[in-house]
């Protein structure tokens, strides 16, 4: 294999885009799980966005760090999984860290840019999406 070749093996790729989706939504749900024990404990502290409750902002941010992120795991329903990821990841970096150190802005921009990669390519070979798209071309 040549490094500077722009051919590529299908199974290897479909192998690192379950490596991306796996770390990625792992990683995520790391953050998730505690906002996720906030939420059912009732003791929030957390911000309010756009107008909305402190409680219902929580809430929309465990969706998609937690739930989202599960599903991007199981790869199911993936490409619709991670948009609310990437847009929890736009506000982190543009509504919250923009005028923070680059540094703080480093993790919510490799989420950002790991589950744009997943929206576009979707879940790949090892995943639920790609056994029901598989039986659906069987019924049809």
């Amino acid at each position: 294999m040549l490094f500077n070749s722009t051919k590529y093996n299908k199974n290897l790729l479909d192998l690192g885009i379950l490596f991306l989706r796996l770390v990625s939504a792992i990683s995520m749900l790391s953050h998730g799980y505690p906002k996720l024990q906030m939420l059912l404990s009732g003791k929030i502290e957390f911000m309010s966005l756009w107008g909305l409750t402190p409680m219902f902002t929580l809430a929309l941010v465990v969706f998609a760090e937690f739930l989202c992120s599960f599903f991007v795991i199981l790869g199911l329903f993936t490409r619709l999984a991670s948009l609310p990821i990437i847009f929890t990841m736009m506000y982190a970096i543009f509504g919250i860290h923009f005028h923070d150190e680059f540094s703080k802005m480093e993790l919510p921009i490799f989420y950002l840019m790991s589950f744009i990669m997943i929206l576009i390519h979707g879940a790949g070979k090892y995943s639920i999406d790609a056994m029901i798209e598989q039986r659906r071309n069987e019924w049809s």
